[in-house]
């Protein structure tokens, strides 16, 4: 083969005719080779179980799963559990998987060794869009165990099937159990907080009754009620006590002029009587009048002249004070006994008034200062009611919590909700997975050819035969200037006589044919 020159198809399928033998012959001898390799190794059984992942009975919209998380991890961590010491020992003494030679911590990590899981992934349009851990990703996955025997295949993965099922159902109960405990826990400590608050609300209520936020506006309004009831009775106190001035005058009035006509004689006790009515009456319509008001004056003047009398009249005492004694034990007339109930009535008003004055002046102050406190108050009990309503919020979340976790885990153990279900049991292989002889022969074939391809290139390029006028041309780099025919008759065995017709020939011989 001629290395200096570019090689077209003609050229490669040349090598081809020339080197087939070389290529099929280890192509042929390769397959079977590999397929009597293969009987060298121990055969393998494999059996697989499918287990189908059955979504939730119950809408989500109604019961929320009690486990949300990725179904591959959750069949990924079943496996883990399934696989762990604690489960595979008494799954190896039953079905007695310890023979001599071997014992239970090679039988544990041939078992380990022999399992695979693979999740079962559907194909989806891409039209459809789903979320990560979506039930409908993972309909389901394989379970397959190999082993030497196939009947301890079939058991070990039929075993390793259940378990990993009778796992994920106790797993779902477990979680929908411990969430209602947990929620059950946190819910006792929730309700002791509210009943705190609540305690703490009722006394700070009782503590400042009246003084709430809410009873402000009562509050005033009452004050206000309290002021005109206040003002009322101030008017009918001064009212009542005028009417009394008024009727005492009245009745100093009525006793002077029935002493008066009912004396005979000036006594000096008379005299001082009439005195002592007229500073009444001055007294009274001094409270009324100003002191130039002419009834004012004109009593002025009288008591002047009672007091002149009395002063004449003193040698006579005692005569007229036996005289006068008498008289006045006589009955008074009605009209002076019923100005006597009046002053009294109006006595009695009037301490009423005084009474009810008092009262209203203490319950004005008291809600004047309840209004006055009533800022602070309210920020106390903002800070209460902020307290109390924050715990009574988490406690009626937690009871909304708990509702929903109960009918999580009455879903669960009504097996309502996602459920693994084994939907093709573990098989019985009747041939070997391992080794596979039409794999090795295959791989023999490929492995033949490679080494045929080889030893033709290796002989291509070690071959210098000249055969063709491109072959001529690279290696003397001369023109061509005549082409002579084949000269020579064909051997029996097919080859041709004559040196110009003799392939193979070596450079030196084609040069000199060219030089003729």
């Amino acid at each position: 083969m001629i290395e200096n020159r570019e090689l077209g198809m003609d050229d490669y399928l040349a090598m081809l005719r020339r080197r087939l033998k070389v290529i099929l012959i280890p192509t042929l001898l390769a397959p079977i080779i590999g397929f009597a390799v293969s009987f060298a190794f121990a055969p393998k059984f494999t059996s697989t179980a499918t287990v189908l992942v059955e979504p939730q009975k119950v809408p989500e919209g109604v019961v929320k799963p009690a486990i949300t998380s990725d179904i591959s991890q959750r069949i990924a961590t079943i496996q883990q559990q399934v696989l762990s010491r604690n489960q595979l020992e008494p799954m190896i003494d039953r079905l007695g998987l310890v023979r001599k030679g071997r014992g239970v911590d090679e039988a544990i990590e041939q078992i380990r060794a022999g399992l695979q899981v693979q999740p079962v992934q559907p194909t989806v349009p891409s039209t459809v869009k789903k979320k990560p851990g979506d039930p409908s990703l993972v309909p389901g996955f394989n379970v397959s165990y190999t082993a030497a025997d196939p009947n301890e295949a079939q058991r070990v993965c039929n075993e390793i099937t259940s378990m990993m099922i009778a796992e994920d159902l106790k797993e779902r109960g477990d979680v929908a159990s411990g969430t209602t405990g947990f929620i059950d826990r946190q819910l006792e400590e929730a309700k002791r907080g509210l009943d705190d608050q609540d305690a703490k609300l009722a006394a700070f209520k009782k503590q400042y009754l009246g003084q709430l936020p809410g009873d402000t506006d009562n509050n005033m309004k009452l004050l206000a009620g309290l002021n005109s009831q206040l003002d009322a009775n101030t008017q009918t106190l001064n009212r009542a006590e005028q009417d009394k001035t008024y009727a005492e005058s009245l009745l100093a009035q009525q006793l002077a002029a029935w002493k008066a006509s009912s004396q005979t004689s000036t006594s000096p006790q008379t005299l001082q009587q009439q005195l002592v009515i007229l500073q009444t009456q001055l007294n009274s319509l001094q409270a009324r009048y100003t002191d130039d008001y002419p009834d004012v004056v004109k009593t002025k003047n009288d008591i002047a002249a009672v007091q002149r009398q009395l002063k004449a009249a003193s040698a006579a005492a005692a005569t007229a004070s036996a005289e006068s004694t008498d008289k006045t034990g006589q009955a008074e007339p009605p009209e002076i006994q019923q100005l006597r109930v009046q002053i009294h009535q109006y006595g009695d008003a009037i301490a009423q008034a005084t009474r009810d004055q008092k009262r209203l002046q203490q319950q004005i102050a008291v809600y004047q200062s309840r209004v006055a406190l009533s800022p602070g108050v309210e920020e106390q009990y903002k800070l209460l009611t902020r307290d109390y309503d924050t715990a009574q919020k988490f406690y009626q979340d937690l009871l909304a919590k708990r509702s929903e976790s109960e009918m999580q885990t009455n879903m669960e153990r009504g097996q309502q909700g996602e459920q693994m279900r084994l939907l093709n049991p573990a098989s019985l292989p009747d041939s070997p997975s391992f080794p596979n002889r039409l794999l090795f022969a295959g791989g023999g074939a490929g492995a033949g050819l490679a080494i045929g391809g080889v030893i033709a290139l290796g002989l291509e390029l070690k071959d210098k035969s000249i055969r063709t006028e491109q072959d001529v041309l690279a290696v003397l780099e001369l023109p061509v200037l005549v082409a002579l025919p084949w000269v020579g008759s064909e051997n029996g065995d097919g080859s041709k006589n004559g040196k110009l017709g003799r392939r193979g020939a070596n450079p030196a011989e084609k040069k000199e044919m060219v030089e003729v």
